[in-house]
């Protein structure tokens, strides 16, 4: 069995591993929009406090992740800028063109902000996916939890439109399933 300390060392290591392979997954165009941060300690604590004050205007699952992620060593924040699109004229952000997208309002809703240029999405899910694999290599325990993403918004420790967390562990039994 690892020491406590050992523990949080390789949980914290692993994260940053992480956002090592989110940071050099590849992007459309070759254009990083990507934000990635590694959250741990107070700021990690500041995360589950908000999620469970989101809780009681929202639903009953924010306090279910937030008891996850009280058992977490660290947390990796993958987030994407979307509003700059790659002019491909593809349509599906829902505009004709990306200009017509480009001159579009920008609308900060409930969790995040948009529209959003779809290959920017697709962008964050390879980095998500990227440092997912990495996680599962590395014997860490993990689980996407967009909850995480809107509360580190909410408190400024992210500012990208779309934002996911991923909460970090290494522990005998993954702590974010059987929830």
């Amino acid at each position: 069995m690892l020491d406590g300390e050992l523990r949080k060392e390789l949980a914290v290591l692993s994260a940053k591993l992480m956002a090592l392979t989110a940071q050099t997954a590849p992007k459309s165009k070759g254009e990083d929009d990507v934000e990635i941060a590694v959250i741990e300690g107070e700021d990690k604590d500041r995360i589950v406090e908000k999620m469970l004050e989101m809780a009681e205007s929202r639903e009953k699952n924010f306090v279910r992740d937030a008891e996850s992620v009280k058992k977490a060593d660290a947390i990796l924040l993958i987030g994407v800028y979307g509003s700059k699109p790659l002019g491909l004229g593809c349509g599906a952000c829902g505009f004709e063109s990306c200009k017509e997208f480009e001159n579009s309002e920008r609308i900060d809703g409930k969790d995040f902000t948009g529209p959003n240029c779809a290959f920017k999405l697709i962008d964050l899910g390879i980095a998500i996916g990227s440092a997912a694999k990495l996680a599962s290599i590395l014997g860490a325990d993990t689980r996407v939890m967009y909850r995480i993403g809107t509360a580190a918004r909410k408190l400024g420790l992210a500012k990208s439109d779309v934002v996911m967390g991923i909460p970090v562990s290494v522990t005998a039994k993954n702590p974010f399933f059987d929830r």
